[in-house]
């Protein structure tokens, strides 16, 4: 069985999805991931700033709202959406603006809100729209959020987002679709750039481990690749490494409990090499 989804660092593959999904435009924007707000522990999870001197609008729809200075939250897929994330972000965005050098250095005209998520967030849109907001679907799956707010905002729904558009955010998601999970195999054939490679790696990283079986039926069905077969190769050395550390922590228990050793002893009778101990130690 694959491991718990739940441990699964969902954010930085979402950071190198949307580094993806703005690739044509990479050179004309900064993406600073969990940008700090203050010395305070706030912080942002995902902040796009358009380079000076570069309005070029860009090509992706997802980022068709953005404008200089746009905050990004991103939910992981087990967690929700709800009214308090939505405001939140909207304050954070504030925060963003109140923080600036100089006064009315982030122009609240240069200021966007994006909110992502795989599932659509039902009860939100509607405790938004009797908050007053209106919800338009501009493109597939990207929900523009207008009236009584500061500054343009949108609610992306990964999962309804355009197959052919969109496959990196899509099968960030424990339920990814055979089809979605070939056409980015197929896409990212052309990036070539380091900071490609391992965006296309962390999005895998994730990917792969969320929906095991599914990778390995693609793996045996379908010429991929490189990138995918080393990783299918990692993946599976370290799940065989996790059953045999499996194996070491209920044997590590029963000779600390015989012989009323500790830990490092007991490791130490079964020969267990000291990179794999923290790991051990770390579930017993």
């Amino acid at each position: 069985m694959p491991d718990s989804p739940h441990k699964l660092q969902w954010h930085p593959a979402f950071y190198a999805a949307a580094g993806l999904e703005l690739q044509a435009n990479h050179r004309e924007i900064q993406m600073i991931p969990e940008y700090n707000l203050s010395k305070e522990p706030i912080r942002i999870d995902l902040l796009i700033i358009k380079n000076d001197g570069q309005a070029k609008k860009i090509e992706n729809e997802i980022g068709h709202i953005m404008k200089k200075y746009n905050v990004i939250e991103y939910k992981s897929p087990e967690d929700n959406m709800t009214i308090d994330d939505f405001y939140k972000t909207v304050g954070y965005a504030c925060l963003y603006k109140g923080y600036g050098k100089t006064v009315n250095e982030i122009p609240l005209s240069e200021l966007t809100v994006s909110l992502f998520r795989e599932a659509y967030p039902r009860e939100l849109f509607a405790m938004l729209e009797d908050a007053g907001h209106h919800i338009e679907e501009k493109y597939p799956g990207i929900y523009y959020v207008t009236n009584n707010l500061p500054f343009p905002a949108q609610i992306v729904v990964t999962k309804q987002l355009s197959p052919e558009s969109h496959s990196s955010l899509r099968i960030l998601s424990e339920h990814a679709e055979k089809a979605d999970i070939e056409r980015f195999l197929q896409s990212v054939q052309q990036y070539t750039s380091p900071e490609d490679r391992n965006n296309i790696d962390a999005v895998l990283q994730v990917s792969v481990t969320a929906n095991y079986d599914l990778y390995q039926e693609v793996r045996r069905e379908s010429i991929m690749c490189q990138a995918l077969e080393d990783l299918m190769a990692d993946v599976i050395e370290e799940r065989i490494d996790q059953k045999i550390d499996g194996a070491h922590i209920e044997d590590i228990r029963n000779i600390m409990k015989a012989f009323n050793v500790s830990a490092e002893q007991a490791m130490d009778v079964l020969q267990i090499p000291q990179n794999r101990r923290a790991y051990i130690l770390s579930n017993l």
